[in-house]
């Protein structure tokens, strides 16, 4: 028996009708099986929420979920249906290696489209991630490419880059199948190029696209000009100053922004383009030295200096929320599983477990002690899982 609620659809979308956790279960249901019926002893669906569960709780790989069930057989039959039992650690093995992850990724992303509320110019910053422990034959480690967005504090979509391929392949892929928008997209260098882009002015999204010396002259020409408009001082340029002082640290960072882009000699193969930019970092430890640096970017962002700056700022979430998150808390980077699909398919349930775990609200812990918290009480586990425990 599973206990799933109905949901309603809204905007070509779907959209639940009590609590958005309710429909967990409901998007992962119906996810392709990769095995042959005669050889399935195990509900997939009684698979993923035992995993999940697992996660939940501070566990990680296979053989914390076979573990993790074994002690929670009781409980657990309260809600699946286990015909055979708990599954064995080689199961959630095998499973995880045959699960299509396209199928999987659909149904995460399916899934977190529900939990999303509309937030007016969302920063949907992208980044890749390596699984470090996880190293292949001939010293490859897989990297997973994710979406993170900032004022919803979700992981909206994740995708593994290909054995022979960079993250540059990847994220078009991945922004093809994400709702953006109205969103302003951010990545880091490896993502500035004009094919993503032009995707995310597909997408009916905004870009803040970081610059470094991989777009060769584009660069070149970007920080000349800015540098020089700098130093002359001229109106061209939009400016905002903000000043951070935090345990004995203190940074103060300048925005510039301008829309004349008549000298830039490519400017028409940058769809959308409307402005460059450049944000000069000055921080200083204590009595330390001062370090300054500067960044550049390209936007289709028209100048207004405090959007650009949100923009910026709001990129690193996806490494301070997100990627820390899933490293101290969730232990991504010291897994080790690389076999088939199970790196792919594992890094969207940890996405998965994450987003259950950031969105509640009634504990004021951090991820570790929700995760605490979940293997202790019963009636939070199924909280964040969504389901009622006066239904059971």
């Amino acid at each position: 028996m599973y206990f799933v609620n109905k949901v309603r659809t809204w905007g070509g979308m779907q959209n639940t009708a009590l609590h958005p956790e309710l429909s967990l279960i409901t998007h992962f249901q119906d996810l392709p099986d990769p095995r042959v019926n005669r050889t399935k002893e195990h509900q997939l669906i009684d698979i993923l929420v035992i995993s999940v569960c697992t996660l939940l709780c501070g566990g990680e790989g296979f053989n914390d979920m076979e573990d993790f069930g074994e002690a929670k057989h009781d409980w657990f039959k309260t809600f699946l249906e286990l015909p055979n039992g708990i599954p064995s650690h080689d199961t959630f093995n095998r499973v995880f290696q045959a699960l299509d992850p396209a199928a999987f990724l659909e149904c995460f992303i399916r899934w977190t489209q529900s939990l999303r509320e509309v937030v007016h110019e969302e920063i949907v910053a992208m980044d890749g991630k390596a699984l470090r422990r996880a190293l292949k034959k001939g010293g490859g480690a897989p990297v997973l490419v994710s979406a993170w967005a900032r004022e919803n504090g979700l992981v909206l979509g994740q995708l593994q880059v290909s054995d022979k391929s960079n993250e540059i392949t990847a994220v078009p892929e991945l922004l093809r199948a994400l709702e953006l928008a109205g969103c302003i997209v951010t990545l880091d260098a490896m993502g500035c190029q004009r094919n993503i882009a032009k995707e995310i002015k597909e997408a009916d999204a905004e870009y803040v696209l970081a610059l470094k010396g991989n777009q060769g002259r584009a660069h070149e020409e970007i920080k000349s000009y800015l540098d020089d408009a700098i130093a002359r001082g001229t109106k061209e340029l939009v400016k905002l100053e903000t000043l951070e002082k935090d345990h004995g640290r203190t940074e103060r960072r300048t925005y510039w922004q301008s829309g004349a882009l008549d000298w830039f000699e490519d400017r028409d193969q940058w769809e959308g383009l409307l402005s460059v930019g450049v944000v000069e970092s000055s921080r200083q430890v204590g009595d330390g030295p001062i370090t300054i640096e500067r960044r550049y970017y390209l936007s289709s962002l028209a100048p207004e200096p405090e959007r650009f700056a949100r923009a910026v700022r709001g990129h690193w979430s996806v490494e301070n929320s997100c990627h820390w998150s899933l490293d101290v808390s969730i232990g991504e980077d010291q897994s080790r599983v690389r076999a088939g699909y199970a790196a792919q398919n594992l890094g969207t349930l940890r996405r998965l477990a994450l987003n259950l775990l950031k969105r509640e609200p009634t504990k004021k812990r951090g991820i570790k002690g929700k995760q605490k918290n979940a293997g202790w009480d019963h009636s939070y586990l199924l909280q964040l899982l969504g389901i009622n425990p006066t239904s059971i």
